[in-house]
């Protein structure tokens, strides 16, 4: 089992909102002594108190069991405070409860806009219609013991004195999905409320069905082997499918996803990552009433420096970097491919450690799923198994000691990173969980298995 992240002072598991009609205080009821948080229904200010105020018959507050803090957001007059009203444990994470968010509300702190002009209250009502939005936010995970946005390779890297602060503190931004809501809360420094949130995104299919998170256990002959898949979405460049498109010219793209899936069997981890994100270009699709809206590329001239700062920032991130385009070369999305393949021979090199397999989807996307999986297996993973040799994955054991790491990963895209994307990361999961199951001892050397037998 990977190490605690053990930090200074623990998230509160558990809470009592009481709603006053002039404050909100959330008062710890898990067993723990601290202060309970006032946040004033007028401007959002808050202060920590340490005891509840007194109900009289014209205080006759609302009260509920809440589970976490979401975070503030301040609009046009009034702040709205977000709090996680039910939970749902799905598993564990690394050996910690794992929780999914199954409710939220959106409480106002607006009575600032009885003194607001009749446009402010305007433009207010319509930005507090969109916020509501964030109550129907599918996905979104969270856990009071350990960081959810880092893979396990990254958190087994923790030095020990990032490992005593808050998890806020530990969290990678690209993943965190309130961060920007935390700020308030971070400002008053009122760690133990500080709660950190990921937003998952549906992962490869194993099996015919899609997930953003799961944990089980599967026997191999008398062997018990713990799996988790976990899919973080990144934050940067949100949008639906067909309006947010390609990248923004920082390199940052839409529908950027991290899957890690993890093994643990024997007192031994094993953990691979994979990323998928839209092609790296400025391009955008023009919605309409047609089946397939055509696209559209953007300034051109700049796909060269925006593939560059992707493909950098890849490698900053996770090492050396093997990207494999699905996209059709042929009618509208030929014109993709082409420029797609042309910038990328700008960053093909020694330094950047960047290598491209192209004119996949031709092949293989053609026919039904099982002459897909047949013919996969005997191009494209032909092309990777030296790539996933080399660059590996986390491996620690018993005593959680590293015996070797991932030092690259697999970058994979279609057009709308859907169902090409989900196949071929799915592929190249299995094929990896081989290799890792071979290493810990379930597979002999020569021994295949009914995970990659059809493949």
């Amino acid at each position: 089992m990977m190490e605690r992240a053990e930090s200074g002072q623990k998230l509160y598991t558990r809470m009592r909102l009481w709603e006053f009609p002039d404050q909100y205080v959330v008062e710890p009821t898990d067993g723990s002594s601290g202060s309970s948080l006032a946040i004033n229904r007028a401007d959002g200010s808050m202060n920590l108190i340490d005891e509840v105020p007194e109900c009289t018959s014209l205080r006759v507050p609302k009260i509920r069991s809440i589970f976490g803090i979401a975070g503030m957001l301040k609009l046009v007059a009034g702040s709205y405070l977000i709090v996680i009203t039910e939970r749902e444990c799905v598993g564990s994470y690394l050996g910690h409860p794992m929780y999914k968010v199954a409710s939220l509300n959106i409480l106002p702190c607006d009575h600032s806009l009885n003194n607001s002009s009749a446009e402010q209250k305007k433009v207010e009502t319509e930005f507090s219609r969109l916020l509501k939005v964030a109550e129907r936010t599918c996905g979104l995970y969270f856990s009071y013991d350990t960081n959810l946005t880092l893979s396990a390779q990254r958190l087994n890297d923790l030095g020990d004195e990032s490992k005593l602060l808050p998890l806020w503190r530990q969290a990678e931004p690209r993943f965190l999905w309130n961060n920007y809501m935390l700020e308030v809360l971070i400002d008053n420094k009122l760690d133990p409320f500080l709660l950190p949130i990921i937003q998952g995104n549906i992962l490869y299919h194993i099996i015919n069905f899609s997930f953003f998170f799961h944990n089980f256990q599967t026997a191999i002959g008398r062997d018990i082997v713990d799996i988790t898949l976990i899919a973080r979405r990144c934050t940067r460049r949100n949008g639906t499918r067909m309006w947010r498109r390609g990248s923004d010219s920082d390199g940052y793209v839409a529908n950027f996803v991290e899957t890690e899936q993890i093994v643990q069997m024997n007192g031994f981890t094993a953990s691979f990552v994979q990323v998928r994100g839209s092609i790296p270009l400025l391009w955008e699709q023009i919605v309409d009433l047609t089946y397939k809206p055509k696209f559209e590329i953007v300034r051109p001239e700049e796909a060269p420096r925006v593939v560059e700062r992707h493909f950098l920032d890849l490698r900053k991130k996770y090492g050396s970097v093997l990207a494999v385009d699905l996209i059709n070369k042929h009618g509208g999305e030929g014109r993709l491919c082409e420029k797609f393949a042309n910038a990328m021979q700008h960053v093909i090199s020694d330094d950047v450690r960047c290598s491209i397999i192209v004119d996949i989807c031709t092949l293989i996307f053609t026919k039904s799923v099982d002459t897909l999986a047949l013919s996969a297996s005997l191009s494209f993973m032909r092309k990777l198994k030296d790539f996933l040799e080399k660059n590996g994955y986390l491996l620690l054991n018993e005593k959680g000691e590293k015996m070797k790491e991932q030092l690259g990963v697999v970058r994979t895209n279609c057009i709308d990173c859907l169902d090409r994307t989900n196949v071929t990361q799915s592929m190249i999961a299995r094929r990896m969980l081989e290799i890792q199951l071979r290493r810990i001892g379930i597979f002999g050397a020569e021994e295949s298995h009914y995970l990659t037998s059809k493949f």
